[in-house]
């Protein structure tokens, strides 16, 4: 039959040519250019091709059954003859199928399988600037197999792509660029209102739209949530004429189907739809476009090994992309939901898969490919160091690399199976455990949104999805047999959904803080609403969170029973025994805890047995104030000494000062073992912990420079204070230096001790450090006043020559 003429006719003979004369070309053409569904009905005819089947990629389901339908068309035949579709849940070829349109994630299981890609012509990568993860993987994995198959053909095609940047990565591949069919369209920018939600400022745009407008409208939400509120706040206030078509990834394909379908004669149609639009869709009659500016993207932290939802910007490149949906078949109009200027703020491209995603499943599939290094393959944008680590990290945790990162036997049976590691370790535990199928069954509800409803409990959604009789459900349940079969025994057995999903998610445990509060094994808080059924669970394990780290939201969990977690787990719980020091009981405390990752199983008070470590807390706690420890007057002069000997002779003397102690606790701790309470340390503990401080060589030592006491003239026996704050100081009376005529000095005469001169009723008088200069200096004046002050005391005008006494007066006077 003949085909409509389309902008990409003009450069099919160069593409023809270029693919002739070598292996790889890159392709780049605008939206409604055709690509999509003429150039591999094109290639048919290709001599190169020798009745081998065209495989085409496309990155969603959506579109590679849309356009294997309209290449159907194009035909005269049915889907399934010469053109068919391979997609999750759903396939329609036959021993005729030349063009197969796949999607990317089911391209990769194919290459696993055969690495030749056997019986295959040319591989196809359609929209390849979307840059998912397997269309990336699956780049490279092709031009690696190509070294096997110099004769397979590589096509990369795109509508914004930078040809020249992948022509590299290709050898140098031709580039091919093709003309647009664009229709004009007019640009409307809509100021937003910060007080308005996004749902009600994109019902008001549609409305009036409508209203200004001819044609249908398609109209750009984040996700499911917001395409359901603004379906229901339009339901009552569209015209008659017109339907509301919501498209999204959680829907059956004929409901999606539907929604791309043209409006019946007479009526218009609005589209409610995701990102899942942007791209390789065109849905005739749609003349307006609606743009909310947001998309919900995936977004992996390596830090916590989570991957979240998140609600982001749209880029300039989708912005663009959405745009050019109301110019596909006819004049049109986008009405933008932002003020102009903000538009050069947006991000110029989203940024690809391979740089923001889990690499687990990448990695996985890497590894069964027979590579541990990704730099060894061809990628525009190698995979980040750290999420790599983070994935090659689960991956052995799951036993499913050896320590060099090589693919075990456990890691072959995780690749079998199409899905994330976790799910995939899961369902392979489950068929050990003779439960395959519901592990199998589980695995389906988390891969496929919505089945089995939209509520937290994945348990309650079990049950709906195993007694949903809908064409969707039964679909997902004959997968999930094929995945359990896939396992050895398909059983179904008792175990519960937590015990399954702990498996998949022993990192995502999480443990009740508070009604509707939890705590995961990583260490990540998360909170349900307090209504809802799971919040009053004392375990959950989590497969699904949204929001930012301090708040977030679990979107999907099952509850797991403690001994469950008790039996799974119990060779990864910890039990350790910490102990602390009790202030308000001034003693160590001892607690016994068992945790399994951050999770707290247990927290229970036990006897102190660690005497080291208890001695040891209670030296520190005990040295924050040194200055009240149960010391001797003898004990705090010795430390004085030494302290003073440490200041001016150096290190070879021990530092006893108040800081000093407290600055290291580990003197005190060997002489206090086995005391619990700050009470029980005596002067006898002090005593033995400076005998080691101070040995007695250093003390005789001391002794000989430092005398502890001085023998004044008179007899007395008095203590040199050693901690004074201007050096070695001695308190005497006056009077008991008669007859002295040198100053007193410590450490070999070398050091004059600071004499404080007392009266008779031990009031300071003066201080010196020359006292024969005293008394040929100011005695005078200072006798003259103590003879007012003491008359019976004896004040001699010649203090050198008189007789020393302790006594009020000198016996004979």
């Amino acid at each position: 039959m003949s085909l409509p003429l389309l902008p990409i006719d003009d450069a099919l003979p160069a593409l023809q040519a270029a693919l002739a004369a070598g292996p790889y070309a890159v392709l780049v053409a605008p939206p409604g250019a055709g690509k999509t569904t003429r150039v591999p009905l094109a290639l048919l005819a290709a001599p190169w091709r020798q009745d081998r089947r065209i495989v085409m990629l496309e990155p969603r389901r959506l579109a590679a059954r849309a356009a294997a339908a309209q290449m159907a068309r194009l035909s005269g035949e049915e889907v399934g003859q010469t053109v068919g579709y391979r997609v999750r849940m759903d396939t329609k070829v036959s021993a005729r199928t030349r063009i197969e349109i796949v999607t990317e994630g089911v391209f990769t299981r194919m290459l696993l399988d055969d690495p030749e890609l056997t019986g295959i012509a040319a591989v196809l990568f359609d929209e390849f600037h979307e840059r998912s993860l397997d269309g990336d993987l699956g780049l490279a994995l092709t031009l690696d197999a190509a070294a096997l198959r110099p004769d397979l053909r590589v096509l990369v095609m795109s509508a914004t792509l930078d040809g020249a940047r992948v022509s590299r990565l290709l050898n140098d591949a031709p580039v091919i660029e093709s003309q647009g069919r664009a229709f004009p369209v007019q640009t409307i920018h809509r100021e937003p209102d910060p007080l308005q939600r996004l749902e009600d400022q994109v019902t008001s745009a549609v409305l009036a739209a409508l209203r200004d407008h001819e044609g249908s409208a398609l109209v750009f939400l984040p996700g499911q949530g917001e395409i359901v509120r603004v379906a229901e706040r339009l339901a009552t206030r569209l015209p008659a004429n017109t339907d509301i078509a919501p498209l999204y990834g959680q829907l059956t394909p004929a409901e999606q189907d539907r929604a791309i379908r043209p409006a019946e004669p007479g009526r218009r149609k609005v589209v409610l739809a995701t990102s899942i639009a942007e791209t390789s869709l065109t849905i005739d009659g749609v003349r307006i476009v609606v743009d909310s500016g947001f998309r919900r993207v995936p977004v992996y932290e390596p830090n916590t090994g989570l991957t979240t939802l998140a609600t982001s910007r749209v880029s300039r490149a989708g912005a663009d992309q959405r745009r050019g949906r109301a110019g596909r078949t006819s004049p049109g109009v986008a009405i933008r939901l932002w003020n102009e200027g903000q538009t050069s703020a947006l991000e110029p491209f989203d940024t690809p898969e391979i740089l923001a995603a889990d690499l687990a499943g990448f990695a996985l599939d890497l590894a069964n490919w027979g590579v541990t290094d990704p730099s060894t393959l061809l990628f525009l944008d190698p995979p980040p160091a750290p999420a790599w680590a983070e994935a090659a990290s689960l991956l052995k945790s799951l036993d499913a690399l050896d320590p060099a990162g090589r693919i075990t036997a456990e890691g072959k049976a995780l690749a079998r199976l199409p899905l994330h590691p976790r799910l995939a370790h899961m369902v392979v535990a489950g068929a050990a455990e003779d439960d395959a199928i519901t592990a199998a069954e589980l695995a389906v509800l988390i891969s496929e949104r919505g089945l089995g409803g939209d509520g937290t409990d994945l348990a309650h959604r079990l049950d709906r999805f195993r007694t949903d009789r809908g064409k969707r459900a039964e679909d997902a349940r004959n997968l999930a047999r094929r995945w359990a079969g896939a396992n050895s025994r398909q059983t179904t057995g008792n175990l519960p959904a937590g015990w399954h999903l702990a498996h998949a998610f022993p990192d995502r445990v999480a443990q009740s803080t508070a009604r509707g509060k939890f705590r995961l094994a990583n260490g990540r808080q998360a909170s349900l609403d307090e209504t809802d059924a799971l919040a009053s669970a004392p375990f959950l394990v989590v497969t699904d969170l949204t929001g930012a780290a301090a708040t977030s939201h679990i979107r999907a969990a099952a509850a797991l029973d403690r001994a469950d977690l008790e039996t799974l787990f119990g060779h990864r719980i910890t039990e350790t025994t910490t102990l602390t020091f009790d202030p308000a009981s001034a003693s160590i405390r001892a607690r016994r805890q068992r945790q399994f990752g951050a999770l707290r199983l247990a927290d229970d008070p036990v006897s102190v047995t660690d005497l080291d470590q208890a001695a040891a807390l209670l030296a520190t706690a005990a040295l924050r104030r040194p200055e009240t420890l149960p010391w001797t007057k003898e004990q705090k002069a010795l430390r004085a000494r030494a302290t003073y000997l440490h200041e001016t002779l150096g290190k070879a003397w021990p530092d006893l000062s108040d800081a000093a102690l407290a600055a290291d606790p580990a003197w005190l701790a060997p002489h206090i073992l086995g005391q619990t309470r700050l009470a029980a340390i005596t002067a006898a503990h002090l005593g033995n912990a400076l005998d080691v401080a101070l040995p007695w060589s250093q003390r005789q030592e001391i002794d000989r420079l430092l005398p502890s006491h001085f023998t004044a003239p008179s007899g007395s026996h008095l203590p040199i204070d050693y901690a004074a704050e201007n050096g070695p100081a001695l308190e005497i009376r006056v009077q008991e230096l008669f007859g002295l005529d040198r100053h007193p000095a410590v450490a070999g005469g070398k050091v004059p001790l600071l004499l404080i001169l007392l009266s008779p009723a031990h009031r300071p008088i003066q201080t010196t450090r020359d006292l024969p200069g005293f008394w040929r200096g100011s005695w005078k004046d200072v006798a003259k006043d103590l003879k007012g002050r003491y008359p019976r005391h004896f004040w001699p005008d010649d203090p050198i020559n008189a007789a020393a006494t302790a006594r009020a007066k000198p016996r004979g006077t």
